[in-house]
């Protein structure tokens, strides 16, 4: 059966981009609501709603309902994330309960600027590579410290976290001998929960448990969180899909925009096309739909 699935600011804008695609009317076209819009709280961000659009064909029978339903393993998500933020808070301050939601708001907004600076940063990062290309001079790549304590302070964290979840996870850690980074990878039943939509939860998760590991650190400790291989496969899917927006490109001649990532998923997409000399990428619009353009180059 052939199906599109297509995220947007609403149910509707979702729909009406894929029956475009598939040059349906809603009346030949199934519609499955796989993630429901959502406005967004705590500074992790709105969500789009995402449904997948088939064309209609002979009845089969219905699929079995699953355990839980888009909007339970949501509401699940997001009080995941929000006790990951309240142990976070608890551990790195220690400020009296009188000032605590000063404390936590001047946190907040520490993060959303640093959010933004740290884009900024990855964008000129990205220019200044197509300026330079081949004759900027190798660099040698950042070094992290391997701190025990800080790693164990990110492991127990990490604990604390999927208890309040009340899930059984394990965790396998691994240290780049290249970069002294760390990455504790995750196995475990219903595991998507820690994912999020495109990566959101697992990356709030991350920036937490760093902001706990490099606590008391007097050298930069990098710790990456990653489920199921889900990093790996993510640039996989993020690669493939730019060669094939890039062919897209050559084919029409016409500019294509990709939805809005994050700064990482942006550069993934801009690393995979720069050796490419027909089509050349840029980052457009502001955050939070901040996205990549491939173009023809002039």
């Amino acid at each position: 059966m052939a199906f599109v699935e297509k995220t947007g600011k609403s149910v509707e804008d979702a729909v009406a981009e894929a029956l475009k695609e598939l040059n349906i009317t809603a009346e030949q076209a199934e519609v499955e609501v796989i993630e429901e819009g959502k406005k967004g709280f705590f500074g992790f961000g709105r969500k789009d709603a995402k449904v997948r659009v088939s064309v209609k064909e002979q009845a089969a029978p219905a699929p079995q309902a699953p355990e839980k339903t888009v909007g339970e393993a949501t509401a699940e998500a997001v009080k995941a994330v929000k006790e990951a933020a309240a142990i976070a808070v608890n551990t790195v301050s220690k400020k009296a309960d009188s000032v605590k939601t000063e404390a936590v708001s001047a946190a907040d907004e520490f993060t959303k600027k640093a959010a933004a600076a740290k884009e900024q940063a990855v964008d000129s990062a990205i220019s200044a590579l197509e300026s330079l290309k081949s004759e900027r001079p190798v660099r040698e790549p950042r070094r992290y410290a391997v701190n025990d304590e800080a790693v164990n302070a990110a492991k127990e964290f990490l604990q604390k976290v999927f208890n309040a979840m009340k899930i059984d996870v394990v965790m396998e850690k691994f240290i780049n001998k290249n970069d002294g980074s760390v990455t504790f990878k995750l196995h475990g039943d219903d595991m998507g929960i820690l994912i999020g939509k495109h990566g959101q939860t697992l990356d709030s998760l991350q920036y937490l448990t760093n902001l706990v590991a490099n606590k008391n650190s007097s050298e930069r400790v990098r710790v990456i969180i990653d489920v199921e291989d889900y990093r790996d496969r993510r640039v996989e899917t993020l690669s493939r899909l730019a060669m094939r927006l890039a062919d897209k490109v050559k084919r029409t001649g016409e500019r294509v925009a990709l939805e809005p990532m994050n700064p990482h998923e942006r550069k993934i997409i801009h690393m995979a096309l720069q050796g490419d000399r027909r089509v050349t990428t840029l980052s457009e619009g502001d955050d939070p739909y901040r996205h990549v353009v491939i173009e023809l180059k002039k």
